[in-house]
This record gives C-alpha cells, sequence and structure tokens, in this order.
C-alpha cells in the first residue's frame, strides 16, 4: 500500500465527481429536498416530523452512496480502467481506500448540507448536537459505499446494478424501526433486522435524539457500523481482479 497512490485515488475519483453535476445534485440537494417535503407531509405535527426526520438523516446517505459507488465501479469495470490500474503497482487496498476517503469525504459533505436544512431551516428538535448525526451519517455512507463496490462485481451493466437497491437496501429500509419499532414486528423479522446493518444507523440517531451524551449503546452501534463497512470492504476486495476474464 502506497499512501500516495491511495491519496491521489482519492483525488481522481473527487475529480470525477465534481464534474458529473447530476451526481453533485442528488448527493447534496435532493437529501434536503426530501427533508423539506417531509417536513410539510407532517405540517403542524413537529414530533412526527423530528421522529422521523432524525432516521432519515442516515438512511439517505446510505442509499445514495450504495447506488453511485455500485454505478461508478461498474463503470470502472466495464471501460476496462479497473483492469487497467490493477497491472499498475496500485495494491487493492490504494483502490478500496481511495474510494473510501474520496466518498466519505462526499458523505460528511451531504450530512452537513442536510443537517443543516434539517436544524437550521426546518426546526428539527434532538438532545444530542448535530455533530454526532452527522458522524453516524458518514459511517452510514461508507456502510453504502462499501456494500457498493461489492455488489457492482454482480451486475454488467447499470440498470443491473440499480436492481441490487431492493435486495440490499430496501429489506433494510423496511426492517431497520423507520417506519414501526422492531419490537411490534413478527418475531422472526425482529431478529432478521438485528442482522442487517441499517438497523444500528437508526437505533444510533435514535439515542441522539433523546441524549445530550454519548451513550454506550450509541457507541457500540457506531461500532457496529464501522465493523460492517469494513467487512463489505474486505468482500468488494475478493471482488477485484487483475484479469477481467
Amino acid at each position: 500500500m502506497s499512501p500516495r497512490i491511495t491519496l491521489a485515488t482519492a483525488g481522481r475519483v473527487l475529480t470525477q465527481l465534481r464534474h458529473d453535476p447530476r451526481t453533485i445534485a442528488l448527493l447534496l440537494v435532493v437529501p434536503s429536498l426530501l427533508m423539506v417535503i417531509l417536513k410539510y407531509v407532517f405540517d403542524g405535527n413537529p414530533l412526527v416530523f423530528d421522529r422521523i426526520g432524525l432516521p432519515l438523516l442516515g438512511v439517505f446517505p446510505f442509499i445514495t452512496m450504495f447506488l453511485v459507488t455500485s454505478v461508478a465501479m461498474l463503470r470502472e469495470r466495464t471501460s476496462g480502467t479497473l483492469e487497467r490500474l490493477l497491472t499498475t503497482p496500485m495494491a487493492k487496498l490504494d483502490l478500496l481506500l481511495g474510494y473510501g476517503i474520496a466518498f466519505a469525504l462526499a458523505a460528511a459533505a451531504q450530512a452537513a448540507v442536510a443537517c443543516a436544512t434539517a436544524y437550521w431551516v426546518l426546526g428539527l428538535h434532538t438532545a444530542g448536537s448535530a455533530a454526532l448525526v452527522v458522524a453516524v451519517a458518514v459511517a452510514d455512507a461508507v456502510l453504502g459505499m462499501a456494500l457498493g463496490l461489492f455488489v457492482s462485481a454482480f451486475a454488467r451493466t447499470e440498470f443491473q446494478a440499480v436492481q441490487f437497491m431492493p435486495a440490499i437496501v430496501l429489506p433494510q429500509v423496511l426492517l431497520c424501526g423507520l417506519f414501526i419499532a422492531r419490537d411490534q414486528m413478527a418475531g422472526w423479522l425482529d431478529g432478521l433486522s438485528d442482522a442487517l446493518p441499517l438497523t444500528y444507523a437508526v437505533q444510533a440517531l435514535g439515542e441522539v435524539g433523546v441524549h445530550a451524551d454519548v451513550t454506550s449503546t450509541l457507541s457500540r452501534d457506531l461500532a457496529i457500523l464501522v465493523g460492517a463497512a469494513v467487512a463489505a470492504l474486505v468482500l468488494a476486495a475478493a471482488t477485484l481482479r487483475r484479469r477481467s476474464g
């Protein structure tokens, strides 16, 4: 592994993002617009907005980073860029960490913009600080990125990459406790949700919503998110090949 190559990879990915206005809009504008829509869906009931809006600040980065990363890596594979890169002295870890740094920075920008909109424009209220919300959102975004890198190996077209969303993302959104408390689900669904990392992002944000300080539950949930992201990156590394055939 070379820090110089890793940083160069991160710079290349950020340059590609900077020259793609549609992706920038998806990352920075769409989450804030969705929060505005949600605010007025529950117009006149700020408590419901606080309860639903807070976990969505973690769900949005997970979804968008999964989508953007899976498509971006698929393009690297199908265009031959990935194969050419891996015939150079670049290590797999350089590539994955470069992507991780680039998308973590993009996630931080996304979370900061969405949180600023939610707190300062829409009046979202939480007992914990906005900085903790941003930290959870970034961890969730890195997890989405890692899963996107992994599943891109199993798609041949961008359409196929998007098709993984119903299989990988939507079950986690449905079972994470966003719509109904997990203990009110069927027992087997509650047990299944324990194995899904998005559950811990929503749970961590719930802790921020009701506790001013960092709790042991919040620390545990963040550790689980980071561990799941590392595991997904290991799986992603296993799908990288120096030859495409």
